[in-house]
């Protein structure tokens, strides 16, 4: 089973567009899906997140916002693949 992030994003957000190539470089190789979500067209995701994409999340978790936290993600990576090795 892949691993999922879900990526807030705007459109024309830069930040967002720089956060989004360097997590697929990151992942590249890897059993992982990227989902970006436009939070402009869900007025509870604009309540939520704001000003603060991009938001990156797996798992229900935040792992970064606004840059991205390589060693976070690679965190998360490493415990998905030691969960696969297991089964």
């Amino acid at each position: 089973m892949s691993l999922q992030f879900s990526l807030y994003t705007r459109s024309r957000c830069g930040l967002c567009d720089l956060l989004h190539e360097d997590l697929l470089s990151l992942c590249r190789g890897r059993d992982v899906q990227v989902v970006s979500i436009d939070i402009d067209r869900d007025p509870a995701l604009v309540q939520r997140y704001g000003l603060r994409v991009p938001v990156l999340v797996c798992e229900g978790r935040v792992i970064c916002e606004g840059r991205l936290d390589r060693e976070a993600v690679r965190a998360v990576l490493d415990r998905a693949a030691g969960r696969a090795e297991v089964n």
